[in-house]
């Protein structure tokens, strides 16, 4: 095996470590996250999960198919007790329906809040990302200076030396929403 096959390697199990690592770290907190849901969250997102499974539409296709033929008097064994147009039947997947968008929106409600949490992670890790990278382009334009090297006049290296400031990108931001004409 030559050097560079064998220089892959090492930077690829170096490469897979980090990765390893960060995944480790990801899945721990996410446990923890887990861990310190209240008993209320669980439940609402334990009946969230089973709403939104095959085996939910599944029993109830089954309850409405049925309660429908025992009503229709189609059972002989069983007799009507909610004749056509199914008040009863309406009234209960009517508050069913209340309460399973309740559970959705609160888990719906939680998922959010993380994803918030994740988005700020994200932001910080670029902004920082974006620190290094200034200043890694003054330390390689100072280097190309010192050696003489010149790669022509380039306006936006200036630019690029400095850090951007997340509030002025912001205000950018919604200066070009407030700009932006209103869709038809």
């Amino acid at each position: 095996m030559d050097k560079k096959q064998n220089g892959r390697q090492a930077g690829s199990s170096e490469v897979n470590g980090l990765v390893r690592r960060n995944i480790e770290t990801l899945t721990t907190v996410r446990g923890e996250l887990e861990r310190q849901k209240s008993r209320q969250e669980l439940i609402a997102d334990a009946i969230t999960r089973f709403a939104g499974s095959m085996t939910f539409v599944y029993i109830h296709a089954l309850l409405v198919g049925g309660w429908i033929l025992v009503n229709l008097g189609v059972v002989p064994a069983i007799r009507p007790f909610d004749p056509f147009p199914f008040v009863m039947l309406a009234m209960i997947a009517s508050v069913e329906a209340i309460f399973l968008s309740t559970f959705v929106l609160i888990s719906q409600n939680r998922m959010q809040a993380l994803a918030d949490k994740r988005a700020d992670l994200d932001l910080q890790v670029n902004l920082l990302a974006e620190h290094e990278i200034t200043r890694l382009i003054g330390l390689v334009d100072g280097i190309a200076r010192r050696l003489g090297v010149t790669d022509g006049p380039d306006q936006s290296l200036e630019e690029l030396k400095k850090d951007v400031r997340p509030e002025e990108v912001l205000e950018e931001i919604d200066r070009a929403e407030r700009e932006r004409p209103p869709a038809t």
